[in-house]
């Protein structure tokens, strides 16, 4: 068994596509819509689904805004720097929610980014 994807429900498919693609630098593996269904599914990675678990975004017709519960924590990355990788979202019109440091009770560097439904991404230092 592996791990496939991690689905995200999104208010705006374009605004969501843009910030995993442009922001984040994943790719857009592939999408489709489902009008019967009356929703899309998009889904985006840095390497090819048969490689490498990604995300699906899936867009539900007319529905702009999901409450985000208190279970889901987060997407976690591993990013060189930490630091340079805020600068360039931040850059790219992303939201950084916490600056790059080291976590509470260690030593490893963690920073978290967030987004456009608010969705957190932990970017995770890799260590040398």
């Amino acid at each position: 068994m592996r791990i496939l994807h991690t689905m995200l429900r999104v208010g705006d498919l374009e605004k969501s596509l843009d910030f995993y693609t442009q922001v984040l630098g994943m790719r857009l593996l592939r999408r489709h819509d489902y009008p019967e269904g009356k929703f899309t599914l998009a889904f985006v990675g840095y390497a090819d689904e048969g490689s490498s678990a990604v995300i699906e975004l899936t867009y539900n017709y007319g529905v702009e805004k999901y409450e985000l519960g208190n279970a889901f924590g987060h997407i976690a990355l591993a990013v060189p720097d930490a630091a340079a990788a805020c600068a360039t979202i931040r850059q790219r019109g992303g939201k950084v929610v916490r600056e790059a440091g080291p976590m509470k009770h260690g030593s490893t560097i963690i920073a978290f980014v967030e987004d456009p439904d608010g969705y957190r991404i932990e970017l995770i230092q890799d260590k040398p």
